[in-house]
């Protein structure tokens, strides 16, 4: 659907001028629940700044980032700019943020949006995507078959293209609002972010398998994670096929829902984050690294008709080697994630690392010539899990790239944004205070 990480280092690295600034003593969980809290971020409260520990000057990384958010949000609305402005409505101002190859608003890039905006402090921006997200998006009919979920692709003047929801936006939605919740506080309405994000990843679990009508047919629409294999799906809709997308794992994410969202279903999440590191480990190629697009729960590919690298590494799959490098800054939980990291970047420098395709067979045949800016950018944000010294060449090509822009900037430009904080120590975890 969507065209869409022992981060603990030696001693020696854990000086002020190889990491972050310290981050906020993360929210702790319910007294007395057994739960594992790594090595991590999440106890050290420290981020490694990539760009940092190559010699670059933190004035010179904040103005990367900052004009990265300026072009992407604010620049050539024709060239540059992937956010838009869309007028007003009770709630407040109103903006989306467009897929502009594709022409349509996908959950995806609202909830990646939301997510940058909370993670840099701009909370008009914040509230007005999600007020769009909410005006538009959201299902609320309860008699609708996706109801509590939201529409994963619209037209930018608020028409649905489909009715039904691609779980990785709900999961970015999830996370960006107990962010905004922990560093701003809740509103009222649509801004009680946390109250937002509790009725959020309670559907994802709980919502009842239902059969009704959209406005593009019949559909059958029930939880979005498979019970048993405690995984994200790929789809919520009801069919012959029930598999995933490897990119849509974030155990971070879900280690932090173990400690902080709804009570009941805690340790589900705190299961989940296990399972997706078990999966990564089943889902990638022995020798590259490399993961396909779709897979099914026990880790092989899945096919599918209607996209044809759906069993190769393509461009969902950019994404995979982020959310394990990330688990393991954040966690230090599996070592394993070290060792992805390190086999996926020494396949891809095997390949040029100025040059390397931005798809293959999971056994590395090219099967493109172009060399993405978003592949690059993720790779960089492998280096926080990798151990090999190719890892500070990753680093470097992402520090080189330029801001996406003209066609191809929606895609290339939220996973370059994104990286860049990643890599710079400024993706945090905003805990409750």
């Amino acid at each position: 659907m969507t065209r869409g990480l022992l981060f603990a280092l030696l001693a020696a690295l854990l000086t002020p001028g190889a990491m972050g600034r310290a981050a906020q003593p993360p929210g702790a969980a319910k007294p007395g629940a057994a739960l594992d809290n790594g090595r991590g971020t999440y106890v050290t409260h420290r981020y490694r700044n990539l760009f940092a520990e190559a010699g670059h000057e933190q004035a010179e990384i904040d103005a990367r980032i900052d004009a990265a958010f300026q072009q992407l949000f604010h620049g050539d609305p024709d060239t540059q700019a992937v956010y838009y402005d869309a007028g007003s409505n009770a709630n407040g101002p109103l903006a989306y943020l467009s897929d502009i190859a594709n022409h349509d608003a996908r959950t995806e890039g609202m909830s990646y949006g939301m997510m940058i905006a909370v993670q840099l402090n701009h909370k008009a921006e914040f509230d007005a995507l999600w007020n769009w997200a909410k005006t538009y998006m959201y299902l609320g009919s309860p008699t609708h078959p996706s109801h509590g979920y939201f529409s994963w692709s619209l037209k930018t003047n608020g028409e649905p293209n489909d009715e039904t929801a691609a779980p990785d936006g709900e999961e970015y939605f999830v996370m960006a609002l107990y962010f905004a919740a922990n560093r701003w506080g809740n509103g009222a309405g649509i801004y009680n972010y946390k109250a937002q994000a509790d009725e959020i990843l309670t559907a994802m679990r709980h919502r009842e398998r239902r059969t009704g009508q959209t406005k593009f047919g019949e559909r059958t629409v029930a939880a979005e994670v498979n019970e048993d294999a405690k995984m994200i799906r790929f789809t919520p809709v009801v069919g012959k096929d029930d598999f995933t997308d490897p990119s849509y794992h974030l155990p971070a994410f879900y280690e932090l829902w173990a400690r902080w969202g709804p009570q009941a279903d805690r340790t589900f999440w705190a299961q989940a984050a296990q399972a997706s590191r078990e999966f990564f480990a089943r889902t990638t190629n022995a020798r590259t690294g490399l993961s396909p697009d779709y897979a099914n729960f026990d880790g092989t590919p899945h096919a599918m008709k209607w996209n044809a690298m759906a069993t190769h590494f393509s461009f969902d799959s950019w994404r995979t080697q982020s959310n394990w490098a990330v688990d393991w800054a954040w966690w230090g939980k599996d070592p394993r994630e070290q060792a992805l990291s390190d086999r996926t970047q020494a396949f891809l420098a095997s390949q040029g690392i100025g040059s390397y395709a931005d798809q293959y067979t999971l056994d590395g045949k090219p099967l493109s010539r172009r060399h993405s800016t978003g592949l690059v950018a993720t790779s960089a944000v492998a280096s926080l899990a990798a151990t090999q010294p190719v890892k500070e060449k990753f680093v470097e090509e992402l520090w080189n790239a330029p801001i996406p822009s003209g066609h191809e900037r929606y895609y290339d430009g939220m996973l370059y944004l994104m990286s860049l904080m990643h890599v710079a120590g400024e993706f945090r975890i905003w805990a409750p205070q």
